[in-house]
């Protein structure tokens, strides 16, 4: 799988590369700037691009303005973020386009090496990392302008875990329920949104990315 990283700090970046190499990822690209990350991934290409916010030369958003910039010429072409805090406004312009294919974790995430790396295989398919951290304040930030009242508690729950990218099993482990009660959950929390039960998983995507930013409801 290629992967392109843009990272200022360069011990971050190296350690991003040697862990990223180390599970059989291709790092075809490391980049330390916006401009530069531009290039990287209008030339590679690559199957996920692991990108800073924050990027030279003013170290504000150069970093999601690229991603979401490559992403309009690469159609639907895999971005994980990092950042160093949660931080609302950048997190909803990446989730602002409604699909799938998009990651938002803090940096300390990559310090658990297993779930960092289930995370950029997850975004690379198609799916969703969202860091908890980031459901919770996206969710926060609409609690007030979104009917969340038609959910339950344990469907909030099982929402979040979804928000997460992660599978039915992996929510009922979590939530130490059976598996059939995640699906019961989530097909009453589908219905809720407007959206019919469906297997389909791009669906799924479609609709967790729907309710945290606001859509569909």
């Amino acid at each position: 799988m290629r992967v392109v990283v843009a990272e200022d700090l360069t011990l971050l970046r190296d350690g991003l590369i040697r862990l990223l190499t180390a599970h059989g990822f291709d790092v075809v690209a490391a980049v330390d700037s916006g401009p530069d990350l531009v290039r990287a991934l209008s030339e590679q290409r690559p199957d996920v691009a692991v990108v800073d916010v924050r990027l030279p030369p003013t170290r504000t958003d150069e970093g999601i303005r690229a991603a979401l910039s490559a992403r309009e010429e690469i159609d639907g072409l895999p971005i994980l973020v990092l950042s160093q805090y949660v931080e609302r406004l950048y997190a909803r312009e990446l989730l602002a386009d409604g699909r799938g294919g998009i990651g938002y974790l803090l940096k300390d995430r990559v310090s658990d090496v297993g779930e960092f790396v289930e995370a950029v295989h997850r975004v690379a398919a198609g799916g969703t990392a969202l860091d908890p951290m980031v459901v919770a304040r996206l969710l926060d930030s609409r609690r007030r302008a979104l009917p969340l009242d038609r959910l339950t508690p344990r469907e909030r729950e099982v929402l979040a875990h979804m928000a997460q990218g992660r599978s039915n099993a992996a929510i009922a482990t979590a939530l130490a329920i059976t598996e059939k009660a995640v699906g019961k959950h989530t097909n009453n929390i589908f219905a809720k949104l407007g959206q019919p039960p469906s297997e389909d998983d791009n669906r799924r995507v479609l609709a967790v990315l729907a309710y945290l930013d606001g859509w569909g409801v």
